[in-house]
Protein backbone atom coordinates (compact mmCIF):
# COMPACT_ATOMS: atom_id res chain seq x y z
CA UNK A 1 0.00 0.00 0.00
CA UNK A 2 1.17 3.21 -0.72
CA UNK A 3 1.93 5.62 2.06
CA UNK A 4 -0.38 8.32 1.20
CA UNK A 5 -3.87 8.61 -1.09
CA UNK A 6 -3.96 12.37 -2.89
CA UNK A 7 -7.17 13.47 -3.56
CA UNK A 8 -6.67 15.51 -6.58
CA UNK A 9 -7.76 17.40 -10.18
CA UNK A 10 -5.21 17.01 -12.54
CA UNK A 11 -5.54 20.73 -13.35
CA UNK A 12 -5.21 22.18 -9.92
CA UNK A 13 -2.31 23.88 -9.06
CA UNK A 14 -2.98 23.34 -5.31
CA UNK A 15 -3.08 19.89 -6.19
CA UNK A 16 0.80 20.19 -8.12
CA UNK A 17 1.91 21.59 -5.51
CA UNK A 18 1.79 18.04 -3.89
CA UNK A 19 2.82 16.03 -6.57
CA UNK A 20 5.96 17.70 -7.07
CA UNK A 21 6.85 17.54 -3.65
CA UNK A 22 5.85 14.26 -3.30
CA UNK A 23 7.84 13.23 -6.33
CA UNK A 24 10.69 15.15 -5.23
CA UNK A 25 11.12 13.31 -1.82
CA UNK A 26 10.77 10.06 -3.57
CA UNK A 27 6.83 9.18 -1.27
CA UNK A 28 4.73 6.89 -2.67
CA UNK A 29 1.20 7.80 -2.83
CA UNK A 30 -2.15 6.76 -4.58
CA UNK A 31 -4.37 9.18 -6.87
CA UNK A 32 -8.18 10.04 -6.20
CA UNK A 33 -9.04 12.06 -9.04
CA UNK A 34 -12.22 14.73 -7.46
CA UNK A 35 -13.09 16.34 -10.76
CA UNK A 36 -14.26 20.07 -9.66
CA UNK A 37 -16.18 21.23 -13.16
CA UNK A 38 -18.64 18.24 -12.08
CA UNK A 39 -18.30 19.83 -8.58
CA UNK A 40 -17.32 16.07 -7.04
CA UNK A 41 -15.73 18.75 -4.25
CA UNK A 42 -18.86 19.35 -3.18
CA UNK A 43 -20.20 15.99 -2.86
CA UNK A 44 -21.48 15.54 0.67
CA UNK A 45 -18.84 12.04 0.55
CA UNK A 46 -15.64 14.50 -0.28
CA UNK A 47 -16.93 17.02 2.19
CA UNK A 48 -16.68 14.58 4.90
CA UNK A 49 -13.33 14.32 4.34
CA UNK A 50 -12.08 18.12 3.81
CA UNK A 51 -14.83 20.30 4.80
CA UNK A 52 -13.27 23.12 2.90
CA UNK A 53 -14.86 21.08 -0.05
CA UNK A 54 -11.38 21.44 -2.19
CA UNK A 55 -8.67 19.60 -3.42
CA UNK A 56 -6.17 19.10 -2.57
CA UNK A 57 -7.01 16.32 0.62
CA UNK A 58 -3.80 14.29 1.61
CA UNK A 59 -4.20 11.41 3.43
CA UNK A 60 -1.65 9.31 5.27
CA UNK A 61 -1.95 5.62 5.12
CA UNK A 62 1.42 4.90 7.42
CA UNK A 63 0.04 2.17 10.17
CA UNK A 64 0.92 4.97 13.03
CA UNK A 65 -0.88 8.03 11.22
CA UNK A 66 -4.20 6.62 11.80
CA UNK A 67 -5.52 7.70 8.34
CA UNK A 68 -4.70 11.33 9.28
CA UNK A 69 -6.03 14.07 7.18
CA UNK A 70 -4.70 17.67 5.68
CA UNK A 71 -6.89 19.18 3.64
CA UNK A 72 -4.97 22.47 2.99
CA UNK A 73 -1.69 21.83 0.87
CA UNK A 74 0.51 24.41 2.34
CA UNK A 75 0.10 22.38 5.73
CA UNK A 76 0.58 19.49 3.60
CA UNK A 77 3.83 20.50 2.56
CA UNK A 78 4.95 21.63 5.82
CA UNK A 79 3.97 18.11 7.22
CA UNK A 80 5.69 16.37 4.43
CA UNK A 81 9.08 18.82 5.03
CA UNK A 82 8.60 17.52 9.07
CA UNK A 83 8.24 13.73 9.00
CA UNK A 84 9.93 13.21 5.36
CA UNK A 85 13.35 15.42 6.26
CA UNK A 86 15.76 13.77 4.16
CA UNK A 87 15.26 15.51 0.79
CA UNK A 88 14.27 19.05 2.40
CA UNK A 89 12.51 21.47 0.35
CA UNK A 90 12.91 24.35 2.94
CA UNK A 91 16.85 25.90 3.87
CA UNK A 92 17.99 24.71 7.10
CA UNK A 93 17.06 25.85 10.74
CA UNK A 94 20.44 27.31 10.77
CA UNK A 95 19.85 29.40 7.84
CA UNK A 96 16.40 31.52 9.16
CA UNK A 97 16.52 34.44 7.12
CA UNK A 98 16.64 32.03 4.28
CA UNK A 99 13.10 29.99 5.32
CA UNK A 100 11.14 32.92 5.34
CA UNK A 101 12.20 34.12 1.97
CA UNK A 102 11.31 30.97 0.67
CA UNK A 103 7.74 31.30 3.34
CA UNK A 104 7.68 34.21 1.69
CA UNK A 105 7.50 32.96 -2.20
CA UNK A 106 5.05 30.82 -1.11
CA UNK A 107 2.66 32.94 0.88
CA UNK A 108 3.08 35.46 -2.45
CA UNK A 109 1.51 32.57 -4.66
CA UNK A 110 -0.83 30.84 -1.74
CA UNK A 111 -2.35 33.94 -0.23
CA UNK A 112 -2.12 36.49 -2.59
CA UNK A 113 -2.69 34.75 -5.70
CA UNK A 114 -3.85 31.31 -6.06
CA UNK A 115 -7.16 32.11 -4.04
CA UNK A 116 -8.59 35.10 -6.18
CA UNK A 117 -8.24 33.66 -9.66
CA UNK A 118 -9.68 29.82 -8.81
CA UNK A 119 -12.95 28.79 -10.05
CA UNK A 120 -14.84 29.53 -6.71
CA UNK A 121 -14.22 32.82 -7.78
CA UNK A 122 -14.03 32.93 -11.23
CA UNK A 123 -17.57 31.74 -10.88
CA UNK A 124 -18.49 34.90 -8.48
CA UNK A 125 -16.91 36.82 -11.21
CA UNK A 126 -19.22 35.75 -13.85
CA UNK A 127 -22.10 36.03 -11.91
CA UNK A 128 -21.16 39.70 -11.14
CA UNK A 129 -21.08 40.34 -15.07
CA UNK A 130 -17.18 40.73 -14.74
CA UNK A 131 -14.84 38.96 -17.37
CA UNK A 132 -13.42 36.24 -15.19
CA UNK A 133 -10.41 35.72 -17.64
CA UNK A 134 -9.68 39.16 -17.56
CA UNK A 135 -9.88 38.84 -13.82
CA UNK A 136 -7.49 36.59 -13.83
CA UNK A 137 -4.95 37.73 -16.13
CA UNK A 138 -4.52 40.88 -14.01
CA UNK A 139 -3.78 39.03 -10.40
CA UNK A 140 -2.04 36.50 -11.71
CA UNK A 141 0.18 39.39 -13.37
CA UNK A 142 0.57 41.25 -10.27
CA UNK A 143 1.70 37.70 -8.46
CA UNK A 144 4.19 36.94 -10.54
CA UNK A 145 4.99 40.57 -10.68
CA UNK A 146 5.31 40.49 -6.77
CA UNK A 147 7.61 36.95 -7.12
CA UNK A 148 9.87 38.38 -9.37
CA UNK A 149 10.55 41.61 -7.56
CA UNK A 150 12.21 38.95 -4.53
CA UNK A 151 13.11 35.87 -6.22
CA UNK A 152 15.69 37.83 -8.44
CA UNK A 153 17.85 38.13 -5.32
CA UNK A 154 17.91 34.33 -4.05
CA UNK A 155 17.16 32.44 -7.60
CA UNK A 156 20.17 30.16 -8.41
CA UNK A 157 19.17 27.14 -10.74
CA UNK A 158 15.66 27.72 -8.63
CA UNK A 159 14.24 30.00 -6.65
CA UNK A 160 15.81 29.69 -3.65
CA UNK A 161 19.32 28.69 -4.92
CA UNK A 162 20.04 25.25 -6.34
CA UNK A 163 17.68 22.86 -4.36
CA UNK A 164 14.15 22.42 -5.33
CA UNK A 165 11.83 24.07 -2.24
CA UNK A 166 8.41 24.28 -1.61
CA UNK A 167 8.34 28.14 -3.59
CA UNK A 168 8.96 26.09 -6.96
CA UNK A 169 6.69 23.92 -5.64
CA UNK A 170 3.95 26.86 -5.58
CA UNK A 171 5.30 29.02 -8.03
CA UNK A 172 5.50 26.12 -11.42
CA UNK A 173 1.59 25.76 -10.87
CA UNK A 174 1.03 29.18 -10.50
CA UNK A 175 2.90 30.03 -13.97
CA UNK A 176 1.16 27.22 -16.06
CA UNK A 177 -1.79 29.03 -14.96
CA UNK A 178 -1.11 32.20 -15.59
CA UNK A 179 0.71 31.44 -19.16
CA UNK A 180 -3.00 29.66 -19.81
CA UNK A 181 -4.62 33.31 -19.06
CA UNK A 182 -2.48 35.03 -21.31
CA UNK A 183 0.21 36.16 -18.81
CA UNK A 184 3.97 36.32 -20.37
CA UNK A 185 5.91 35.05 -18.25
CA UNK A 186 8.97 36.35 -21.14
CA UNK A 187 8.20 40.00 -18.63
CA UNK A 188 9.68 37.84 -15.53
CA UNK A 189 13.17 36.89 -16.49
CA UNK A 190 13.97 35.46 -13.29
CA UNK A 191 10.73 33.78 -12.89
CA UNK A 192 11.28 32.60 -17.13
CA UNK A 193 14.51 30.73 -16.39
CA UNK A 194 13.25 29.03 -12.83
CA UNK A 195 10.55 27.77 -14.18
CA UNK A 196 12.40 26.22 -17.45
CA UNK A 197 14.71 24.43 -14.88
CA UNK A 198 12.15 23.26 -13.17
CA UNK A 199 10.27 21.82 -16.34
CA UNK A 200 12.97 19.48 -16.68
CA UNK A 201 13.06 17.96 -13.35
CA UNK A 202 11.82 14.49 -13.04
CA UNK A 203 9.69 15.16 -10.34
CA UNK A 204 7.92 17.56 -12.17
CA UNK A 205 7.83 16.24 -15.56
CA UNK A 206 5.69 13.55 -13.71
CA UNK A 207 3.31 16.01 -11.38
CA UNK A 208 2.64 18.03 -14.67
CA UNK A 209 -0.77 18.11 -15.37
CA UNK A 210 -1.31 16.52 -18.75
CA UNK A 211 0.69 13.10 -17.04
CA UNK A 212 -2.35 12.38 -14.82
CA UNK A 213 -4.70 9.86 -14.57
CA UNK A 214 -7.73 12.31 -14.56
CA UNK A 215 -5.88 14.34 -17.74
CA UNK A 216 -8.57 14.11 -20.43
CA UNK A 217 -7.48 12.09 -23.22
CA UNK A 218 -7.49 15.16 -25.78
CA UNK A 219 -5.18 17.12 -24.06
CA UNK A 220 -3.14 14.28 -22.97
CA UNK A 221 -2.80 13.73 -26.97
CA UNK A 222 -0.64 17.37 -26.78
CA UNK A 223 1.74 15.81 -25.35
Amino acid sequence: MADYTLYSYFRSSCSARLRIILNLKGISYDTVPVNLLNGEQLTDSHRALNPSATVPLLVSRRAHDDGFKIGQSIAALEFLEEVHPETPILPPASDPKGRAVVRTLVNIVSSDTQPVTNLRIMQRVRKLGGNAEDWNKELMTDGMRAYESIVKDCAGKYSFGDSVTMADACLLPAAWNAERFGVDLKAFPTISRVVENLSQHPAVIKAHYLNQPDTPDNLKAQK
